[in-house]
């Protein structure tokens, strides 16, 4: 595993629009335990995809209660 660099306001790849996750493979299991580890060096409960850099939608949350896991192409169903 290894800490990914954690994009800041500004950087134009946080404005581009994110490419659906098509299947599960073995480089998407390490960019997950990447995002984690990455997530968990900056202190943080949530990381999205683009904020590494990359354009899955993808995002890792741990919030505390139960294990961390990963949300593949989420969509807000209502608001």
């Amino acid at each position: 595993m290894s800490v990914l660099d954690i994009r800041v306001l500004g950087d134009p790849i946080l404005r581009q629009e994110t490419v659906p996750v098509a299947e599960v493979t073995d480089d998407l299991r390490r960019l997950i335990d990447d995002m984690l580890e990455t997530m968990y060096m900056a202190k943080g409960i949530g990381l999205a995809a683009p904020q590494v850099g990359r354009r899955e939608r993808l995002a890792v949350i741990d919030v505390g209660e139960g294990p961390p896991f990963a949300i593949l192409n989420p969509s807000i169903v209502e608001s």
